[in-house]
């Protein structure tokens, strides 16, 4: 009998929608590895994102993320990969995501994003005033996330919530 591999999870969404702490717990109850994309990027470049961003620019992150993105969805064992809330920008991104993982994306209403990400000084997309940067990346992202399998609005659910509703739509 031949054992059919287990797709990746592949968290998509804006930023402070949770992918992060999603993807460590959704992780740990698959007893699988969790992959943080945003932290493999700077693990591979030796950089933070705001210098990678400063020094480099947008382009040459957006490259690298395509890169840790490949490289992540490579493997031969299932794993969580929590995305950076623009690696969806790029078609070649949603093209690996879809075709290899079952993605997942996660939302939020704009007050709880601000919330939850307005005391957080190393996202490089929100410099200056946080609630116009977070209302403006949302409404030019709107359609953004549409490709995903599943989509789950975590604004008003706890963490447990939300990965008991991953669990159940992967065991469905």
């Amino acid at each position: 009998m031949e054992h059919k591999q287990q797709p990746h999870i592949v968290l998509v969404g804006f930023m402070g929608t949770g992918k992060s702490t999603i993807g460590e717990l959704l992780a740990k109850r698959l007893g699988c590895d969790v992959i943080g994309i945003d932290e493999e990027i700077e693990r591979r470049a030796g950089k933070r994102i705001p210098e990678i961003f400063a020094s480099k620019g947008e382009t040459a992150f957006r490259e690298g993320e395509t890169e840790a993105l490949r490289d992540a969805l490579q493997s031969n064992h299932r794993r969580v990969i929590s995305t950076g809330g623009g690696a969806v920008l790029a078609e070649r991104n949603r093209e690996l995501m879809i075709t290899h993982g079952l993605v997942i994306a996660l939302k939020a209403d704009a007050e709880q994003i601000i919330a939850r990400v307005s005391k957080d000084s190393s996202r490089p997309l929100l410099q200056g005033d946080v609630s116009e940067r977070v209302h403006k990346l949302l409404e030019d992202r709107k359609y953004a996330y549409d490709f995903a399998h599943k989509t789950i609005d975590t604004t008003q659910l706890s963490v447990d919530d939300v990965v008991d509703q991953i669990w159940n739509y992967i065991h469905h």
